[in-house]
This record gives C-alpha cells, structure tokens and sequence, in this order.
C-alpha cells in the first residue's frame, strides 16, 4: 500500500509560508493498452504535493518514473485518473490560468524555416501581445537567454545549434511574462558550458521571483537551484523536501592526510581511498580523537572539513532501496 511522502512535515505548523501555486491530492493516471484496451498501465498514483509561489522545485527520478506524466497533468495537457489538482487555486486546465503558464517540453518540435525572432512573434501573437509588447519582450528576452539579435533575425531555426534551440526555447516559455515556468529537462543534451548557460538563466528568472517547477536528470545542476525537491519512482512520490531536511546537516567529517601505517586506517575511516602515501576517508567516530590519534601512527593531517552525502548519493540510495 503506497503512503503520501513526508511532505508538509518537513514544514513547520507556525512557518510563514506563501501561497500555493500548485496544489495535488491523491493525483494519478493510468493508461489501458494492448490490442483490446484490456491492460493497464499506472504511470503516477496517490501524488499529493504543494509547491508555492517564488519556489524553484526539481522533480527528480529514473527513466519512466512518472515525471512527464505529472507535468503534463499539471499543464492540463493530460487528464488524471484519480484525484485533484489546482494552479493559482484554480482546477488545472482553467484558460484564464493557462495565461499564466510558460512551457518548454523536453523534446520540443519549432518550425525549421522560421527565424529566432519570427517563432518569438508566432508565439507572442498566441497570447494576443500588441506588436509593441511583442518587440519590447522578444529584445527582452533575447538578452535574458543570450542570444544575439543577428542570429535571431538572420537564421533560421534549423541552423541553430542544440543550445541555441534551447535558449529559443526557454525564451517562448517566457513570452507572456509567466507567473509559473514548466521546464522539462531543461538541461537535456547540453555541453558543460550549455549546461552552466541554462542553469543561470533559471537563477535569473528565480531572482525575478517566478515560481518554477522543472525535470532533470543533471542533479549537480538542481543542488545548485532548487529550494525543494522530490523524488519520483514508479509512479510514486518517495520523498520530498529541502535539501537540508533530505541530506542532514554536515554532521560527518572528510579527511585528507599523508603517511603513517595505511593497514591502520580501516579502524578509523570508511570510504577510504589511498594514492601512494596519500589518503582520503570519512571518520567513522569522533574527529578529535582521530586527528590526535593519526601523529601515533606517523601520519600527517593535511585537511579536515565537515560533509553530508551529495544529492547524487542521496537519490541512489532512495531508488536502491525500492529495487
């Protein structure tokens, strides 16, 4: 039987919290397949979740665990099977709302023959943006993703580079000047420097104090962004919350150090790591009596400093546990 994941008791009851933006109780969707519809596929069940206004929340979890799924059920783009979900208050689908919304998909489809600037103006025109509106938000927005007006005017679209499509892309998210941003992978199939171009594009729009919910699989990039984060598996929200409440504080201490008797160090650090005479480890018991204990072996602290296990180690250990 599937429990809700600890959501709001990671928050407390007298916190100062801002609204909801995006609100679901007991969401889930199942798909019929096979040739007589006669199987069933559950992609999302009993997703309760609350995400609120100015947030940047990363929704985490393996291939086919349910992540497009839900965003596209929070878009209105699919129907749930079971329960309920709101935007702004409002049930999901609402047109009114819809104004409100940006969207970049994770595989998105632009029309190659059409200019940077042209698609901009298309899909300004979707929003029914004055022609004036229309040129003061594309210059905008032009400069907030780093494309230059020459390449915008001047090629088209299927001249563009993988990151250039990206950048377009988050910049038609964001033509209606949104109030909540849906990016899906946002990061998908970008060098390191694509990657770090995104990431400060989506730091930009969280100072601007968009509400923003997105998918990645890059999660150095969400340790970096996000002020909460859950985990999808199997359809099934398995946690959720700050990262300070999910990895603990930096309760355990890494040690870099050189010399000494290595066969001895098995007792004091786990993950312990040797290269020629140099060694790296966490200490398994009290840091103190370690670092005066290590001059008896005839080592040498070089480093001492406080850790917690990364977002990486962190979300292999969730998924580990359910396998």
């Amino acid at each position: 039987m599937s429990t809700a994941p600890p959501t709001e008791q990671l928050i407390t009851a007298d916190s100062a919290l801002p609204p909801a933006v995006i609100q679901t109780s007991g969401l889930g969707k199942t798909y019929r397949t096979g040739f007589w519809l006669n199987q069933r596929i559950t992609s999302l069940q009993n997703c309760s979740l609350s995400i609120y206004q100015g947030e940047t929340f990363g929704l985490l979890g393996p291939n086919g665990a349910g992540k497009t799924t839900l965003l596209k059920t929070l878009l209105g783009i699919i129907r749930p099977t079971t329960g309920t979900a709101q935007l702004f208050g409002q049930m999901v689908g609402d047109r009114a709302v819809k104004q409100r919304l940006g969207y970049l998909p994770e595989n998105p489809y632009f029309y190659d023959f059409l200019t940077g600037w042209e698609f901009l103006q298309y899909t300004a025109g979707l929003f029914g943006l004055s022609a004036a509106t229309q040129q003061r938000r594309i210059l905008q927005l032009l400069d907030l993703v780093g494309l230059s007006q020459s390449a915008a005017k001047k090629k088209q679209l299927r001249q563009y580079s993988k990151g250039m499509l990206q950048r377009i892309g988050i910049a038609q998210a964001l033509i209606n000047d949104p109030d909540l941003v849906f990016l899906d992978e946002p990061m998908s199939g970008l060098d390191p420097t694509g990657r770090f171009q995104v990431r400060e594009i989506i730091l930009a729009l969280k100072q601007q104090g968009k509400t923003i919910f997105f998918n990645s699989h890059i999660l150095s990039d969400v340790e970096v962004i996000c002020d909460r984060i859950a985990i999808l598996d199997q359809g099934e929200l398995i946690c959720m919350g700050r990262l300070d409440d999910l990895l603990g504080t930096a309760n355990q201490y890494v040690v870099k150090g050189r010399g000494g008797c290595l066969s001895a160090l098995d007792a004091w650090l786990d993950r312990l790591t040797i290269q020629g005479d140099s060694w790296r480890g966490h200490i398994k018991g009290d840091p103190y009596e370690f670092v005066s204990h290590i001059p008896r072996l005839g080592g040498q602290v070089i480093t001492l400093q406080q850790a917690r296990p990364t977002l990486e180690e962190f979300f292999m250990t969730k998924i580990e546990q359910r396998r």
